[in-house]
């Protein structure tokens, strides 16, 4: 059988080394990203103690819930919402509304959502961060679940053009949020664990904690901006979202201490 010419040979060998030195590098960058994330990681009795002195501030909110979703049931339209949604609206400038819309638009966009949560999930499970992946997603889909549940439940319409300025129309029930509860089990988690679990200033921390928290703060006020929602839709959803996330919290020490796909610290 008749040998290829020597610049073939080469250019096989090129393309036969392509995929192998693609694979060395991604393996690289994982093996990196796997150690700097080990190094940041706080001492376990102090990652303990942090992670229950949160479940005990998250619980305290579960029978304020309770009440508030009693009262706007019996009440849909509240005086006080009213007002508060008004005194958002007062201030029509482009860069605020804009602003509002922006925060908002994750949750508006299933895709977008979904594939946040996917993509901090593979991430996770990539450094080596298993438990803390599972639970991501399953905390997610659970919260989006009982949103849905609770909306049935209550049953409270939106707000209407007739009481206050509707910026971004948004069908179905009211009461409580789906957006905030959505954003507290997805940032609120990544939140919680920069701070119970890392230690020290890199880059990737304070920029999580900074994006993770300005979400959670923002979208609130942006749903009773843009008409959305009341003010007492975005406080059931911050109060029963903290409590969620609470729970998963509590879950996620429970398993990590007793080692459930992942080594515990000395």
């Amino acid at each position: 059988m008749p040998q290829k010419p020597v610049h073939e040979q080469e250019q096989d060998e090129e393309q036969q080394s392509v995929p192998q030195t693609i694979q060395e590098n991604t393996q690289e960058v994982i093996e990196g990203a796997q150690q700097e994330v080990q190094a940041a990681q706080a001492p376990w009795y102090l990652t303990l103690k942090r992670g229950r002195l949160l479940l005990v501030l998250y619980a305290l909110q579960l029978a304020l819930f309770g009440i508030l979703a009693w009262w706007v049931h019996s009440n849909p339209v509240l005086p006080i919402d009213v007002t508060i949604t008004r005194e958002f609206q007062e201030n029509q400038a482009p860069w605020l509304k804009y602003i509002m819309i922006a925060v908002s638009y994750p949750g508006n966009v299933p895709l977008i959502s979904l594939g946040l949560v996917v993509l901090a999930g593979v991430i996770l499970w990539l450094v080596r961060l298993r438990l803390e992946a599972i639970i991501l997603v399953a905390l997610s889909a659970f919260s989006s679940l009982l949103n849905g549940l609770l909306k049935i439940i209550v049953a409270r319409p939106r707000p209407t053009g007739r009481l206050v300025d509707i910026l971004q129309a948004a069908s179905g029930l009211s009461f409580p949020s789906g957006h905030v509860m959505a954003y507290l089990a997805f940032w609120g988690f990544l939140f919680s664990l920069c701070i119970i679990l890392f230690k020290g200033k890199s880059w990737w921390r304070i920029t999580l904690l900074i994006v993770s928290a300005l979400f959670v703060v923002l979208v609130g006020p942006s749903r009773i901006y843009l008409g959305d929602h009341w003010a007492s839709d975005v406080l059931g959803a911050y109060l029963i979202g903290g409590v969620l996330l609470g729970v998963a919290l509590w879950l996620y020490l429970m398993l990590r201490e007793r080692g459930v796909l992942s080594r515990k610290e000395n």
